[in-house]
């Protein structure tokens, strides 16, 4: 099946990824995920789950730091990059 450019906002594929997502939520399959996800938090999974939110939300307050980070062979120029 060949697909033809929509241009920006790909009208097709939303309704499509729409449709699947209706779909998905009717069909009680995000109740039974979030029932275990509830009961996975009164476990030790749960504390790793719980510190990992926390360290995700730490790095998506700010830019990554690795992006600054200072290597062995200097800072990076525009020209190095294409």
């Amino acid at each position: 099946m060949t697909q033809r450019n929509e241009g920006e906002g790909n009208k097709t594929a939303a309704k499509e990824y729409n449709k699947a997502a209706t779909a998905h939520a009717r069909s009680g399959r995000s109740e039974d995920a979030a029932r275990r996800a509830r009961q996975a938090m009164d476990t030790p999974e749960g504390a790793e789950m719980r510190e990992a939110e926390i360290e995700g939300k730490r790095h998506a307050k700010d830019e990554d730091p690795q992006l600054y980070k200072k290597s062995k062979s200097g800072p990076k120029r525009d020209a190095d990059l294409t």
